[in-house]
């Protein structure tokens, strides 16, 4: 049997050379005498790809997933991946205008758009928000998960490390996968495995792109006898500016013309109830009459 191979010749910009590549399959598929598939998929794709500050222009012609002619910038021309694709890269090849117009993508196109995306993909920042939380409450001396939760943060690169006392811990540290939030920012989980003593200090510490310098925080190891003195200490501090501050009201309202006799009630949002009664201070003046009369006495 005599093979032969036919060339449709076809005068347009490479954009529209898919026709002509599908045409040229089914027609060479005929000459060779195998019947034309019923179905078929046939795809032209335009790739751009971005390497430490290089770009690189790919213009691919798949057909039934099988590529055959593709456009490399990094060669210059069209080259062919199998058989069937010869003809047509030797074809556009030959059109040394439209060729020069494909060499040109690489900028117009690649280049161009990176330049676009990059201050939003490449030079965005956002800074992470941290918290340390346990994952249970339980004693001291007791094994337990501290957990560093690190959140919002864009891009995708970053470093979270655990120190006790000062000294970072290698052992007992799990992490997750870096979970994407669905707006552009992500979140991950780092967690320690411990068993806290009375008084340490344990520190999360994070590194990102968008930080100036690493950040931290921490958790301190505290018994529940410990912990209730500090409540109760925050407690009294919160009831003594509350406190402080009825008096500053009960200052200003004297200064105002009021003076204070236990004749009132008043109860205040903060659930502090204050005896306070007041008088206007604008009464008369004693006669002269009535002040000699309380010398005589």
């Amino acid at each position: 049997m005599v093979g032969s191979m036919m060339v449709l010749q076809v005068s347009g910009a490479p954009q529209t050379v898919g026709l002509m590549a599908l045409l040229m399959v089914l027609l060479t598929s005929v000459v060779q005498g195998r019947a034309t598939p019923e179905n078929y998929l046939f795809q032209g794709r335009q790739e751009c790809y971005a390497f430490n500050g290089t770009q690189r222009y790919l213009e691919r012609y798949i057909y039934n997933r099988e590529e055959h002619v593709r456009f490399d910038s990094d060669v210059g021309e069209f080259r062919a991946v199998t058989e069937l694709g010869r003809p047509d890269a030797e074809y556009w090849n030959s059109q040394k205008d439209k060729l020069e117009e494909m060499r040109a993508v690489v900028d117009t196109m690649c280049r161009h758009n990176y330049e676009l995306d990059e201050a939003v993909t490449l030079k965005r920042r956002v800074q992470p928000r941290v918290n340390i939380a346990p994952s249970k409450k339980g004693p001291l001396q007791h094994h337990n998960l501290l957990v560093c939760h690190v959140t919002d943060f864009y891009p995708g690169s970053i470093q979270v490390r655990w120190f006790l006392n000062g000294q970072e811990e290698t052992a007992g540290v799990v992490s997750t996968n870096l979970i994407r939030n669905g707006d552009w920012t992500f979140q991950i989980l780092v967690m320690l495995e411990m068993t806290p003593q009375q008084g340490d200090v344990y520190t999360c510490q994070v590194e990102h792109p968008s930080l100036d310098s690493p950040v931290t925080v921490e958790w301190k190891a505290q018994s529940d006898s410990a912990r209730s003195k500090t409540l109760t200490g925050a407690g009294g501090f919160v009831l003594g500016l509350i406190i402080c501050g009825v008096g500053i009201f009960m200052h200003r309202r004297s200064k105002k013309g009021f003076l204070t006799s236990p004749k009132r009630l008043m109860c205040l949002r903060t659930s502090i109830c204050c005896f306070i009664s007041t008088w206007f201070q604008d009464r008369p003046p004693a006669s002269e009459e009535d002040t000699a009369a309380k010398k005589l006495l």
